[in-house]
């Protein structure tokens, strides 16, 4: 999924800008995404990539994510000499794009040169597609909790929670008064996700190439009725997404204990409220095993290659910088993401927030990985199906109609 549009943390905007090449030079053109990275990690990547390869001149083209996903297509079909030798996709976009064709299969790379073992599940899992690697993994965030530290002092709370049990006993010990425990959207199916998968359940499930959804399991209705418990201990719509009214703003009004988002959430609180600053934690949303955190939906980017490029390798080579560690710990710590390795979550540690999504990410997940998913994220019953729980619903009934249209979106045979 698109980094910008799960974080609102594309705070230092690098603008439509491209980094141009010049003539008598292989020219590679790289396709990246608004914000994924600062100006000045772009032309410091630049300028150290190209003395390391003569002969080779970058052309870094900033994409806007609207619309992106047809002018990919497009690209990928594309003979044109100007079109992109390397493309930032959304890691839950790789597999429409390889569906679609033209997308190359770096499998051979991924394992000899990349030390894929190491790849976050979230990043690294929707980059593969029948077995295949197409897409590398780039960078990634995810959702943990930010809470009001004044608050928990208030409280008396002076240990975070180990686990989701100890995670509720305090969030309803935060409730007095016109304090909110925690402020949790009835909608917010990301964070769903990740109860449903912490239960060992999935959104839906791939068999034989066949998709059907998922939700009607008993371990998906576990994590459903998780996150009815957890919501009730606050006062947020039962009919709305955490985006209506934005929940950084309900938190901002500093009466709110916990909500669970981005880390880069923090900057825009404490821009509408300075008073808090300063007073933000963050902790990873906790699960069900004592000191493990629970799993979570895993948004980000992944680098990949078109077939038709007439400069594979060196466009190999560019991914194979930017996927690699020297320049993962400089966007990491420059751009406050998760690096794409396990192993690289210390080049974070010395931020609270990114080490707590570091933490979390370790067990990331991302959401199905059908080139149909979309188009179920577009009319998406899923928000339906939790409402009509949260309003008093037959969960049961629920869940097997919310999973019957998942179905009925996701398998080509409805057609």
């Amino acid at each position: 999924m698109p980094l910008s549009l799960l974080t609102l943390a594309a705070l230092s905007g690098c603008g439509s800008v491209s980094f141009g090449g010049s003539e008598g030079r292989d020219t590679v053109t790289v396709w990246l995404m608004q914000n994924s990275a600062s100006q000045g990690f772009l032309k410091k990547f630049k300028q150290e990539f190209e003395a390391e390869h003569g002969g080779v001149e970058l052309d870094i083209r900033i994409q806007e994510w609207t619309g992106i996903g047809e002018k990919v297509g497009k690209a990928l079909e594309s003979e044109d000499p100007s079109a992109p030798d390397v493309i930032e996709v959304g890691n839950t976009q790789v597999a429409q794009y390889v569906e679609q064709g033209g997308v190359l299969d770096l499998s051979l790379e991924s394992l000899r040169d990349l030390g894929g073992e190491d790849w976050l599940p979230g990043l690294a899992e929707p980059g593969a597609v029948n077995g295949s690697q197409f897409g590398i993994p780039w960078y990634a965030a995810n959702r943990v909790v930010l809470y009001n530290k004044d608050l928990f002092a208030a409280a008396g709370i002076d240990k975070l929670p180990r686990d989701r049990e100890e995670w509720l006993e305090q969030t309803e010990k935060l409730n007095s008064g016109p304090q909110q425990g925690i402020y949790l959207a009835g909608q917010d199916w990301y964070t769903l996700a990740g109860f449903i998968w912490e239960e060992g359940g999935e959104l839906a499930v791939d068999k034989d190439g066949v998709w059907t959804g998922a939700l009607d399991t008993p371990q998906a209705r576990a994590g459903m009725d998780f996150y009815a418990r957890l919501q009730a201990l606050g006062k947020g719509p039962k009919d709305a997404d955490e985006q209506t009214p934005p929940q950084a703003e309900v938190f901002a009004k500093g009466k709110v204990a916990q909500i669970i988002t981005v880390p880069g959430a923090a900057k825009l609180i404490e821009e509408t409220n300075p008073e808090l600053a300063g007073k933000i934690g963050y902790f990873p949303v906790p699960g069900k095993k004592a000191g493990q955190p629970c799993a979570v939906f895993t948004g980000g980017s992944d680098l990949v290659i078109p077939e038709r490029t007439d400069q594979e390798w060196a466009a190999l080579d560019v991914v194979k910088a930017l996927a690699g560690e020297r320049w993962q710990k400089e966007l990491a710590t420059t751009m406050d993401y998760v690096p794409n390795k396990t192993t690289l979550a210390s080049a974070v540690a010395a931020n609270p927030g990114a080490a707590a999504m570091a933490k979390g990410a370790a067990r990331g997940r991302a959401t199905p990985n059908s080139p149909r998913w979309a188009a179920v994220e577009a009319d998406n019953p899923i928000k339906r199906y939790m409402t009509e729980v949260l309003t008093g619903g037959d969960p049961e009934q629920a869940a097997r109609a919310a999973s019957r249209q998942i179905t009925e979106t996701l398998d080509p045979r409805e057609e």
